[in-house]
């Protein structure tokens, strides 16, 4: 009995010592399936982002102060596959010339993963070239220019909304089939941003637009005139008027247009129809009749309510954004676009390298809560644009009332 109570014993202590060999290699085969570049860790992801907290364009700091809530709110759920997102965002002052340096610093001392919706078309296009060479995800640009799509010379920068050039080509169709024989003036700003506005103007007009465009009148950047450019705008005769001008500039043109007795169908960039920013500071009433573009959901009448994702929306606002405007759409954006980011890391798995990000980014097919129903977020590697298609709005004085279907 005793010899067999020996050898049972010997055997255990063989099975128990291969067992845990098994599991040693099984734990060295998995840490090493884990990839992870500069940024990513078992604990932790790095994301950049550059903003405008301050300076001329401080409204769309909104933006940056809704996906970091949001990133808050997916930390206190877990992280994204056990790590927590580290969202470290800096201000350029509304300066796009500081945003380089910004970038720089963001991948090379803070080591982060990638940099995420960093705002405005001068930023982007300032950082483009080197987050290219260093070879670091620029991904879901808060801006609306058509050089953010360009996959075959700048793989690793993906814009996330529609172009103002598209939208602008939108605006300027709708124009064309209510308003046979219209007389359009432009308003747009000198830079990236209004060059792409107007582009898509003459795009939609064709051979029309030297007999349809009556006056178009750019601003820079340190405009002080908006409102003797408005009144150039009005005595051409137009009775359209393209309001594409950003954000502040939409407000001071929307209050001198109306102040001065002219009153035509106008419209403004989806970038400055946010009711709380914007068209409260034109006066409401003054913004009457403005139409626009929209790709979210409604989310401030009883009516949108009734939607379980706009509930889910509000409720987070009061949580964890309660300092923000409701009435901005900049927390909408916010909020959707760090959904997006959650995705593409969590896709991402154990394999947190910057190629791999890129990977995921760039094969999305997939829902965002506040996005209208019928848009989604669809990228390729030939086709950056996460947004295609967007719906016409009228703000009726209190808010915005859509009137078309989707379009693309």
């Amino acid at each position: 009995m005793g010899r067999c109570s020996h050898g049972a014993k010997a055997r255990r202590n063989r099975i128990v010592a291969a067992l845990a060999m098994a599991l040693a290699l099984a734990a060295t085969t998995a840490a090493a399936q884990k990839q992870y570049d500069p940024g990513a860790s078992d604990t932790e992801i790095k994301v950049g982002n550059i903003s405008t907290y301050s300076g001329f364009f401080s409204q769309y700091g909104a933006v940056a102060r809704a996906e970091a809530a949001y990133f808050k709110m997916i930390n206190d759920r877990g992280g994204i596959n056990g790590r927590k997102i580290n969202f470290i965002s800096v201000d350029n002052g509304s300066d796009a010339r500081k945003s380089l340096d910004l970038a720089r610093t963001l991948v090379e001392r803070d080591q982060v993963l990638l940099i995420f919706s960093a705002q405005g078309a001068g930023t982007n296009l300032a950082i483009r070239d080197y987050m290219n060479q260093k070879g670091v995800p620029q991904l879901f640009a808060s801006a609306t220019s058509s050089k953010l799509n360009d996959p075959s010379n700048f793989p690793w920068t993906i814009g996330y909304q529609e172009s103002g050039r598209t939208e602008a080509a939108i605006f300027t169709q709708y124009v064309l089939l209510v308003k046979p024989g219209a007389k359009i003036a432009v308003l747009y700003g000198n830079d990236e941003t209004g060059r792409d506005y107007l582009a898509g103007v003459y795009d939609a007009l064709g051979d029309k637009a030297s007999s349809t465009i009556v006056k178009e009148v750019a601003y820079d950047g340190d405009a002080q005139n908006i409102g003797a450019l408005v009144a150039a705008l009005k005595d051409s005769g137009a009775n359209v008027f393209f309001n594409m001008a950003a954000g502040r500039y939409a407000t001071e043109a929307i209050r001198a247009a109306f102040d001065s007795g002219w009153h035509p169908m106008q419209f403004i960039a989806n970038m400055s129809q946010s009711t709380g920013a914007f068209l409260d500071p034109a006066g409401l009433q003054k913004s009457a009749g403005i139409i626009s573009s929209a790709r979210s959901k409604g989310w401030l009448s009883a009516q949108a309510r009734d939607d379980p994702q706009v509930r889910d929306f509000l409720d987070w606002m009061k949580r964890y954004n309660a300092g923000a405007n409701v009435s901005d759409s900049a927390n909408v954006y916010g909020y959707g676009a760090a959904q997006v980011l959650v995705e593409v890391l969590k896709r991402c798995g154990d394999n947190l390298t910057r190629a791999n990000v890129l990977r995921q980014a760039t094969s999305l097919d997939m829902e965002v809560t506040m996005l209208y129903p019928g848009i989604r977020i669809r990228t390729s590697p030939t086709d950056y644009r996460p947004i295609k298609q967007l719906y016409l709005i009228k703000f009726d004085g209190r808010d915005w009332v859509k009137f078309s279907d989707v379009l693309e």
